[in-house]
């Protein structure tokens, strides 16, 4: 009788959790999906602690464009820390080719790789309403 109650405590604590990550990732998936499509638009990475999701055109550069989301994050990170800005909501770095915008939305870490001439603040509309 002790081990059943043990069982349905450990349910009861992680089930809603688990669900509420799906859930809200499954959310960000689908809007990212959708800005995949955008005119420009050349992929996107979305990691998080347990997963990564990778969606390039060129796959050819997907160790590339990981570095460049995983520095971009940091160094805004490091940045808003070092100035005293809070928690930055995003950043947008600007090449002479594409830009990227990247940010963080719960525990996701996300960048969207586009074309220089690509609606960057409309992508950012969409996700931050994901």
């Amino acid at each position: 009788m002790v081990k059943k109650r043990r069982d349905e405590q450990e349910f009861a604590l992680t089930e809603p959790i688990t669900l509420e990550e799906t859930s809200s990732k499954t959310t960000l998936k689908s809007s990212l999906e959708e800005i995949k499509n955008y005119p420009g638009v050349i992929g996107y990475i979305l990691r998080n602690t347990a997963s990564a999701s990778i969606d390039l055109k060129d796959p050819t550069k997907i160790i590339d464009y990981a570095i460049v989301s995983s520095s971009a994050l940091d160094a805004a990170k490091q940045l808003s820390e070092l100035f005293d800005l809070g928690d930055p909501k995003s950043i947008i770095i600007e090449g002479t080719g594409i830009k990227v915008v990247s940010l963080t939305i719960d525990d996701n870490k996300v960048s969207v790789f586009m074309e220089r001439n690509a609606d960057s603040e409309e992508i950012l509309r969409k996700l931050h309403r994901a």
